[in-house]
């Protein structure tokens, strides 16, 4: 018989608008994903919890897509006995200290220094933690990684899929072609690949990479329906992934335009690319940005060289 799943929609404070968790019940009663740290996703969880049936008491696990605030926020709500499962590079974010901070801090400065991006707005980069409001800090009770069965849920299989975050994790269904997507897979918009660092050593991924190699793995897996992190659900997975790497090509073709001209940094493309807002969401823009250049770069379309510290992109 196939796991119930119940889609429990919750609000967030975020431009992204509600976010989508799965209540699963196999062996084990799983919640997938659970929405941010505020006190109305937690009473509409509690609410639609109830409507299926249960309450919080009765869940015997949590297992995470990956560790943005929207999706991993409310971990340390639930009771110490409820399992918190998920890729290892949760660690970081779900149990954070001063070391993980300082990290990741002179990561993201240093990666913008290297972007071109002006003094004024370097001098302004001094923390991050306030990105990290809404996430709660809980440990990682076990990791899993692609081509295990999910705990508690027989049936089940793990499909990495890095890209928008280094921990994403997508869960596969083969019997009936369910597959539980986060913000690998959505309906009307592409999930932006954020550079974060591996703390692992080895320089910086490179997300949008990442993100085409993942929509690629799902080229040849027979997806009936992918519930989403956010909005509607996806029939037509294949025809999805052909849009996106379309859409994708088109956005590094005008990037690739730009730069024909003349060298740029990163950070004076991001300033074209997102006039409005790159000062308000440095963060979002850049990482897009800087994926459009590593796409155009693994293509051999454009060369980079670096120059006093700040890397220059010329066709």
């Amino acid at each position: 018989m196939k796991d119930t799943i119940t889609k429990i929609t919750l609000p967030t404070p975020y431009a992204v608008g509600d976010v989508n968790v799965y209540l699963l019940k196999g062996d084990a009663l799983t919640l997938v994903d659970v929405g941010p740290l505020t006190e109305e996703a937690w009473e509409r969880l509690n609410a639609q919890i109830g409507e299926a049936g249960y309450g919080l008491e009765d869940i015997d696990q949590v297992v995470l897509t990956h560790h943005h605030p929207d999706h991993a926020g409310m971990v340390e709500r639930f009771a110490p006995s409820v399992e918190i499962i998920g890729h290892p590079y949760n660690r970081h974010w779900l149990h954070r200290d001063s070391d993980f901070l300082d990290a990741y801090g002179t990561f993201f400065f240093n990666l913008a220094r290297e972007s071109g991006v002006d003094e004024e707005i370097l001098s302004k980069i001094t923390s991050f933690e306030h990105l990290l409001i809404l996430m709660g800090n809980r440990p990682l009770d076990r990791c899993v990684e692609e081509g295990e069965e999910l705990p508690g849920l027989p049936g089940w299989t793990i499909i990495g899929t890095p890209g928008h975050a280094q921990s994403h994790l997508s869960f596969y269904r083969e019997e009936d072609g369910t597959l539980i997507a986060g913000d690998h897979i959505l309906a009307h918009i592409s999930p932006n690949p954020l550079i974060e660092p591996l703390f692992t050593g080895g320089g910086r991924p490179k997300p949008m990479l990442q993100y085409n190699e993942s929509l690629d793995k799902l080229t040849n897996v027979p997806v009936s329906v992918a519930y989403t992190g956010h909005g509607e659900d996806v029939r037509d997975v294949q025809g999805l992934i052909v849009r996106r790497k379309r859409k994708q090509e088109e956005r590094a073709a005008s990037v690739q335009t730009m730069i024909q001209a003349r060298p740029m940094t990163a950070f004076e493309i991001c300033k074209r690319l997102f006039p409005a807002v790159y000062k308000k969401e440095l963060g979002l823009t850049l990482s897009e940005t800087i994926g459009q250049l590593d796409y155009l770069e693994a293509s051999d379309r454009i060369k980079v060289e670096k120059q006093d510290g700040v890397y220059y992109y010329f066709s």
